[in-house]
């Protein structure tokens, strides 16, 4: 059986057993929190993050990528952020990075040869080399990417000076949360 086929599978028996929570749950796409949460992709995460923050589901926008990183003033995840803030109702975000990260290990010129390995063009990885350098290679502290990437939110004009941006490390052990930064010290009361 490949992976379709068990997600397939799974998802038949879900919705034919559908959890009581699940049934006739009035969800709305304004997170009742007004909320938005950017976290990491890292798999020890999923199911585990939002509980141990008494998220649930409806609560939140949960925006996720590789080591919960920002590139540039416009990427996705900004562009998230400002859908959610000016369409969605959200007036405070937190980004949470945890310790044990993939991520702090990983460097441009290993992806580029594991990219080359499984027949990636050279063309295609020299177009992209600048970004994978300031993406991969300035990470490896995953508690001074969280105050990066807090402060490139918060210094975002597009995104409002009353809008707290908070920093968290998270535990994928024990569940535990850490403030790094506290965005109420930084919010303009506006």
């Amino acid at each position: 059986m490949n992976t379709l086929t068990e997600i397939l599978a799974a998802n038949k028996k879900f919705v034919k057993e559908l959890p009581d929570e699940f049934v006739n749950y009035n969800t709305s796409s304004i997170p009742k929190r007004q909320l938005a949460i950017f976290t990491c992709m890292d798999t020890r995460l999923v199911d585990f993050l939002e509980p141990a923050m008494g998220i649930r589901r409806g609560e939140a926008k949960v925006i996720k990528n590789a080591g919960n990183a920002i590139t540039g003033p416009f990427e996705a995840t900004i562009r998230s952020l400002v859908l959610s803030i000016f369409e969605l109702g959200v007036n405070e975000i937190v980004v949470i990075g945890h310790l044990d990260c993939g991520m702090a290990h990983a460097s441009s010129q290993e992806l580029s040869k594991k990219m080359l390995a499984k027949g990636i063009s050279q063309d295609a990885i020299k177009m992209i080399d600048k970004e994978l350098e300031q993406w991969l290679d300035n990470f490896h502290h995953p508690l001074d990417n969280i105050e990066s990437v807090v402060y490139k939110i918060r210094t975002n004009p597009l995104i409002p000076k009353n809008i707290p941006v908070h920093g968290l490390m998270f535990n994928p052990h024990n569940g535990e949360l850490q403030i790094i930064v506290d965005g109420y010290k930084h919010c303009e009361n506006t």
